[in-house]
């Protein structure tokens, strides 16, 4: 049997993760001691490496739950469990694309602070800057009827 501390050490986890996860019931075979202390199991730190691998996918802290309640109801559940995996692959293919945007923004913006820099082109990235330049890019602003509301 092993405590929090150990339980920690041996997982990864930090002890503050072992006790949150247990007390979200996401180790379902912890047990306590006399004085109420957790204590756990092979089992126990079986689960909490499962726990571990499927928060470090960004799997939320509900989900997994509803997971292991599946776990726990056997291999009858395999078909859900599937479902839930492919539902949290899809929502991180999603994340995934959305960065993927987010770094092409990015990249155009450090092209275009590149140009500022050199300049090659007027600072059009500050905001305290736009009435002077509104000329420029007007496709980029609202219409005046828009930013007078």
């Amino acid at each position: 049997m092993h405590t929090v501390k150990e339980a920690a050490l041996i997982t990864g986890l930090t002890e503050h993760a072992v006790r949150f996860y247990t007390d979200k019931g996401l180790v379902p075979s912890v047990q306590r001691d006399k004085n109420n202390i957790r204590m756990f199991d092979e089992e126990s730190i079986n689960w909490l490496l499962g726990v571990k691998c499927l928060k470090q996918s960004g799997m939320p802290i509900e989900v997994i739950k509803t997971y292991i309640d599946l776990c726990l109801e056997g291999d009858s559940s395999i078909p859900q469990r599937y479902k839930l995996i492919m539902e949290h692959k899809e929502a991180a293919r999603v994340k995934l694309e959305e960065a993927q945007r987010h770094i092409a923004h990015l990249e155009q913006k450090t092209e275009l602070y590149q140009a500022i820099l050199e300049h090659r082109s007027p600072d059009t990235t500050n905001p305290g800057n736009w009435d002077n330049i509104h000329h420029m890019h007007g496709d980029v602003f609202y219409s005046p009827s828009v930013r007078k509301a």
